[in-house]
């Protein structure tokens, strides 16, 4: 083992932030507890309706009064370079603070979440000066332009699987456009984002223009989805809650709202791939990441059938060498699952394939990790046709089905998926058939020869069907936080 920190010596934020004060809750009370070992990091008491309304009501007055969504474009910009150093300063704090109560194990979290965090914020920092709008074409004597605005309040709700990367994915463009944000993170992973909102305001953003409400979904997540004085709604985090999130978002009004929901993305693989121990080893880190609880993992192995026992024999010598341990280890390679009640989901659905065909070629259980802690092997399923829950279910989990195929159209066919359409890999050595297969796949992204996102923030993702709707990232995860008028004067 390599210890890196003692989570019993983290000093966590509690409570709420508002205009840069923590506020003790109102609302129901919970226990933050460590995946890694199942103890109670910190007792809680989410954010009741009245926090919600002075948090709605302290963005709107912020957004109104502090000069933020006006001042001068490198005013701003200097704001958000500061921040993104003040995140390199306190890189170490918050990587401690992400491992301690989430899936994130401590080595990913210093390669990449904290990082790339201060790089989103530089990103979209430097987009400031940059949003621009346009001149129509018109007969002499008029003029009509188009020019982007702010929506006003954003309305942010960020998941637990990758908690501080994927709040600053919504806190960053929002406010770069102008936008007062109030975000309500995870009650199982609030902490690193009370303090990237901390240390913002500490970089000069007005202290009301950014606002953190721990709580349940149900309570607080509901009550600021469904709050008239919301004008924005961005929500990650499961279709089943995304389809809630747009009744609740209509309650009061409509107000536009972007989804960034589950995925069962198919990583398609023909006989002429390069390299199929690199093939190996994009498949199974893709499923084993943060255990299995990545939205985009590549949890579908399509597979040419000629290559089939080769390359599942490759994935599975690689699977049998995670390494599952506390997420405070960077030797531990196999995360804890985030949750009693996501633990029993997976098992669930594991029996409800078994009994409708499936069979197991690796894994299939738990296994031993940090004493307290929920621990799943990696799994392989082999046998299950489309409609099997093993195929068709975003499970959530290390597991892995596989599905030959004899030709082209045959795997394309297999590729495609009835629900969901968030990502997808192809592995060819033929140009023509990458791109045939990567036009034909229905989803947001696809990858050719590789598979996950990068470190770089251009590019942007989202989702097709029920993956849901609006891209993060890149440019167009800023304009996706800014509304379009048409201004026409006539001489």
């Amino acid at each position: 083992m390599a210890v890196i920190f003692d989570p019993d010596l983290i000093d966590f934020p509690s409570g709420s932030l508002i205009a840069g004060e923590r506020l003790r809750g109102s609302g129901q009370h919970y226990a933050v507890l460590r995946p890694s070992d199942g103890k109670v990091a910190r007792e809680e008491r989410g954010a009741g309706q009245d926090l919600v309304d002075r948090a709605v009501n302290t963005a709107r007055d912020s957004y109104k009064t502090s000069g933020w969504p006006t001042s001068e474009p490198r005013a701003r910009q200097r704001v958000m370079r500061k921040w993104a150093d003040l995140i390199d300063a306190h890189f170490e704090e918050l990587a401690r603070l992400e491992a301690a109560v989430s899936v994130r194990v401590i080595g990913a979290v210093r390669l990449r979440d904290v990082a790339m965090s201060a790089e989103l914020i530089r990103f979209y920092g430097e987009a400031i000066d940059k949003i621009e709008g346009s001149v129509l074409a018109t007969r002499a004597g008029k003029l009509s332009t188009l020019v982007r605005e702010p929506y006003g309040v954003v309305a942010a709700i960020a998941p637990w699987n990758t908690p501080l990367l994927l709040a600053t994915l919504k806190i960053a463009p929002a406010i770069a456009a102008g936008n007062a944000i109030v975000l309500k993170p995870s009650e199982l992973t609030p902490y690193s984002i009370i303090r990237l909102a901390e240390l913002g305001v500490e970089a000069g953003l007005p202290a009301g223009m950014i606002s953190v409400l721990p709580g349940l979904g149900s309570e607080t997540g509901s009550a600021l989805i469904r709050h008239p004085g919301v004008n924005y709604v961005s929500f990650t985090g499961s279709a089943a809650t995304g389809v809630q999130v747009m009744c609740d978002a209509a309650q009061t009004g409509l107000k536009p709202v972007s989804l960034e929901l589950g995925g069962k993305s198919p990583q398609l693989v023909f006989a002429d791939a390069p390299d199929l121990d690199r093939v190996a080893d994009l498949v199974a880190q893709s499923v084993c990441a943060n255990g299995g609880q990545v939205c985009f993992a590549g949890t579908r192995l399509v597979v040419e059938r000629s290559i089939e026992g080769e390359l599942v024999e490759k994935i599975r010598t690689r699977m049998q060498n995670v390494t599952p341990g506390p997420t405070w280890d960077d030797q531990t390679t196999l995360a804890p699952i985030a949750s009693a009640s996501q633990a029993a989901r997976l098992e669930a659905i594991l029996e409800q394939a078994k009994a409708g065909g499936a069979e197991t070629l690796e894994g299939g259980g738990r296994v031993e990790g940090e004493p307290g802690g929920i621990f799943f092997a990696p799994t392989i399923l082999h046998k299950a046709p489309p409609e099997n829950p093993a195929v068709r279910d975003e499970i959530f989990g290390p597991v892995l089905t596989v599905q030959p195929f004899e030709d082209f159209e045959e795997g394309l066919a297999l590729a495609d998926h009835p629900t969901f359409g968030l990502a997808g890999g192809v592995h060819t050595s033929n140009l023509q058939k990458a791109l045939q297969a990567a036009n034909a796949i229905q989803a947001g992204t696809v990858w050719v020869n590789h598979f996950g996102p990068n470190t770089d923030p251009n590019a942007p993702m989202g989702g097709y069907k029920q993956s849901g709707f609006g891209k993060d990232f890149g440019v167009m995860g800023l304009n996706k936080f800014l509304k379009t008028k048409n201004i026409a004067i006539t001489f």
